[in-house]
């Protein structure tokens, strides 16, 4: 049901004011309809018209039918002047409009009203009968509106037109001006406009046939007469009906046209060739695309889905093979929505299937399958393979295929000769990842063929081929890359053995390429610390003619120190090997030296220790390594010694290597032991002096004499404690009958002061023979 509302100026309406008003309604009007109905009762007329018309010019006045949409409901007006009011004052006008439901539209097209009989005349008064229907008037039919295009060859017109329209509907803002002085081709053209757009879409085009206002007016196609666009002349693009040719202007200058959009030129072939059912077909395309949008047909963006559904009518219909520019919105169209699209499409595009993009023949795909038709499945497939043979780039987007044995048959010899024309490794690559994943198996001999041959030549990106390659065919592809590359020059081989391909190369047996195997492993070697002990495994499996290359390439992997770990790895592994390389034989002493840089916590580390062990046991003693190892254990001894004679007798081992280990591992390690006997008991350390020998005793002796405490006016002094222990232990040296020289003496001046002997007979107050030894050192005795 529709509702009916009269609008004009009375002298006495229902409410019993008078003036402009609505003097007639249908009861049972909705809430708010009235007021929302209210700002589209208007009616201006044109600068031109007489001022005081008679009854046969007010028959010539513009008439004006509006529509649009109110709440959600459609609205129409019919608004035309009648002169005078009640009062005899000029400017009087009769609005009738009609609020219908959505639904009371369907099926038709707004402006088909234009002329219906539900128009009234003159205003009623009081009650105004629901409309059970809308039917539409005369004179706006497809029919002859396609007839009158024909006649005025105005299809170019259609398509400006057809791209303004869309262009305001997709702004929500602006509008399409109709420029004529009558009425009638201002409506031919709204209606062809509502016709070339599907019903959807026509109900958002709300119009007016006339109007005095067109900047003011809220229509999106706006009609209105040469005088008014004279007087007001807005920015919104306007086209002028009553030329031979008409002409479009916008905001003032000549709009220079680009030839329409696919849709605009698509409508306008449907109209020159009367296909009122291509029109319906573009409707539904749209349809599917709109009602699937988050927010329905108000939030989509129109013009890509017109744009879409244009492109794939043009598919269907086969009238020429499109551009991969222009196939592209139709394959979007059908990958996107493909389970809404109308079951009439997929036929209709079988036909092109030989000419299709891949895009386009994967969504011919997923719906053959879907539908169960197997042969054309199987031929949506074949043309996927084929055009990622083709372009390579498209394998990873290919989705698992089961190829009839004929579309095998066909594909196999297009992929190998894809494979021998490849240029370069990353194409034969590309090549065989497609390949599998479209289930047409290359074969191995090919693949490893076509390797050797870009390999050879040092062309392509080996990193991108072995990734691109699944990892049952990777191995094929490198047995290939390598057998090249022992063939390439330099330059090629550099070009290719990037250090990414070398990081995914670093795991084979490089026995029988030894030279490319030699430059992937530095490279790998060089880089990655932590995979340096497998590097060095695989190096020292290459043949032995290649020990001096071999052991170059390990210089450069091992230029870092290696740490304890990685020498006791590479001991546990190659025990045998690592002496017979000069460059793995100095990695221990290395080691050793950097621990002593590091430190005692590093010389005592049990890790190094164990390292030690394993050298002593894998090198010669005379071997450089080996005596640095010897230090290392000595050492530990040392500072772990239970026994005083045990501690001198290793810390001599330690002394007397100075002149065959490493200079500054012998040094360190004498003085770290020194410091660690030093935290020993008196007793002990005098004892360890007693059991060494003159120089070891001297040398020993000299280190603890070496002041740790603060300073004193810049100068490093003892501390009581540390002086204390010193003198005892030069006592009990003089006691057991032993002499060090240097140490007595400083024990002497050490102790001549009055509050340094008060100290010391503090300290030796437990021990009567020490403090009667102190009187007589400080006497200059020697009897004890």
């Amino acid at each position: 049901m529709a509702w009916q509302l009269h609008y004009t100026s009375a002298r006495k309406g229902p409410t019993g004011r008078s003036g402009f008003q609505f003097v007639a309604e249908t009861p049972g009007l909705p809430p708010g309809v009235r007021a929302a109905v209210t700002p589209f009762m208007a009616y201006r007329p044109p600068p031109d018209a007489p001022l005081s018309p008679t009854p046969k010019e007010l028959e010539r006045f513009p008439v004006a039918l509006s529509y649009d949409r109110v709440g959600g409901r459609a609205l129409l007006v019919r608004s035309r002047y009648l002169g005078q009011d009640y009062s005899g004052r000029q400017g009087n006008f009769f609005a009738h409009a009609v609020v219908a439901e959505p639904e009371e539209l369907e099926g038709l097209r707004p402006i088909e009203l234009w002329q219906a009989e539900i128009w009234a005349e003159q205003p009623g008064d009081g009650e105004l009968a629901p409309l059970e229907d809308l039917p539409p008037g005369s004179g706006v039919s497809p029919e002859t509106l396609a007839e009158r295009l024909a006649a005025e060859n105005s299809y170019p017109l259609l398509v400006r037109l057809v791209d303004t329209a869309v262009a305001a509907l997709d702004r929500g803002h602006g509008r399409l001006v109709l420029v004529c002085r009558d009425a009638e081709p201002i409506v031919h053209w709204i209606a062809v406009l509502s016709y070339s757009l599907p019903a959807a879409v026509a109900a958002r085009l709300s119009f007016t046939t006339f109007t005095a206002d067109p900047a003011g007016t809220p229509h999106r196609v706006v009609g209105t007469t040469p005088d008014v666009w004279s007087a007001v002349r807005p920015d919104d693009p306007a086209f002028f009906l009553d030329e031979k040719e008409p002409r479009e202007e916008k905001a003032g200058r000549a709009a220079a046209g680009d030839g329409g959009s696919r849709f605009a030129r698509t409508v306008a072939d449907c109209w020159r060739e009367a296909d009122f059912a291509g029109l319906d077909a573009l409707g539904e395309l749209v349809t599917v695309q709109l009602d699937g949008e988050d927010g329905g047909a108000e939030k989509a963006a129109l013009a890509p889905a017109l744009e879409r559904a244009a492109a794939l009518l043009a598919l269907c219909r086969g009238r020429t093979a499109p551009s991969p520019e222009e196939e592209k919105p139709a394959a979007e169209l059908l990958t996107r929505h493909g389970g809404r699209v109308p079951e009439w499409v997929w036929p209709e595009l079988v036909p092109a299937l030989p000419a299709v993009g891949f895009d386009l023949a994967l969504a011919m795909h997923t719906w053959a399958r879907r539908v169960q038709a197997a042969q054309v499945a199987d031929r949506c497939a074949e043309r996927c393979a084929m055009l990622a043979l083709q372009d390579p780039g498209l394998a990873g987007r290919l989705p698992r295929f089961e190829l009839s044995a004929q579309a095998l048959e066909r594909l196999e010899p297009q992929l190998t000769q894809a494979l021998r024309q490849a240029a370069d490794l990353t194409r034969v690559g590309h090549l065989v990842a497609a390949a599998v994943r479209a289930g047409v198996p290359p074969a191995a001999e090919e693949v490893r063929a076509a390797a050797v041959r870009c390999a050879r030549r040092g062309a392509g990106d080996l990193a991108e081929a072995l990734t691109a390659v699944p990892a049952p065919w990777r191995e094929r592809l490198t047995d290939g890359v390598i057998a090249g590359l022992a063939q390439a020059d330099a330059a090629g081989r550099a070009a290719l053995l990037t250090d990414r391909a070398c990081d995914l190369l670093q795991a084979r047996d490089w026995s029988q390429a030894p030279e490319v195997g030699l430059a992937v492993l530095a490279s790998v070697g060089r880089r990655h610390r932590d995979r340096r002990v497998d590097v060095t495994g695989a190096l020292l499996r290459l043949d032995a003619s290649q020990s001096a290359a071999v052991d170059a390439v390990l210089r450069e992997v091992w230029a870092v120190p290696a740490s304890a770990a990685e020498c006791g790895a590479l001991l546990d592994a190659y025990e045998e090997l690592v002496p017979r390389y000069p460059a793995l034989a100095a990695l221990p002493s290395r080691t050793f030296r950097q621990a002593a840089v590091d430190g005692e916590l590093a010389l005592e580390d049990p890790v190094l220790l164990r390292v030690a062990g394993q050298v002593l046991a894998a090198f010669e003693p005379q071997a450089r390594a080996a005596r640095d190892a010897a230090v290392l254990i000595a050492y530990a001894k040392t500072v772990g010694a239970a026994q005083p004679d045990t501690a001198a007798a290793e810390l001599e081992v330690v002394h007397a290597a100075a002149g065959q280990a490493d200079p500054q591992l012998c040094r360190t390690a004498f003085t770290w032991a020194a410091r660690r006997l030093a935290r020993r008991d008196t007793r002990f350390r005098a004892a360890v002096l007693a059991a060494a020998s003159a120089p070891v005793r001297a040398r020993l002796a000299g280190r603890w004499m070496e002041p740790r405490g603060r300073r004193i006016w810049g100068r490093p002094a003892f501390g009581p404690g540390q002086r204390n222990e010193l003198v005892e232990i030069a006592l009990r040296l003089r006691r057991a009958g032993v002499s060090e020289p240097r140490l007595e003496a400083w024990a002497r001046s050490a102790a001549g002061g009055w509050m340094a002997s008060r100290q010391l007979e503090s300290h030796l107050r437990q021990e009567p023979e020490l403090r009667a030894e102190l009187r007589r050192l400080l006497a200059g005795g020697e009897e004890g």
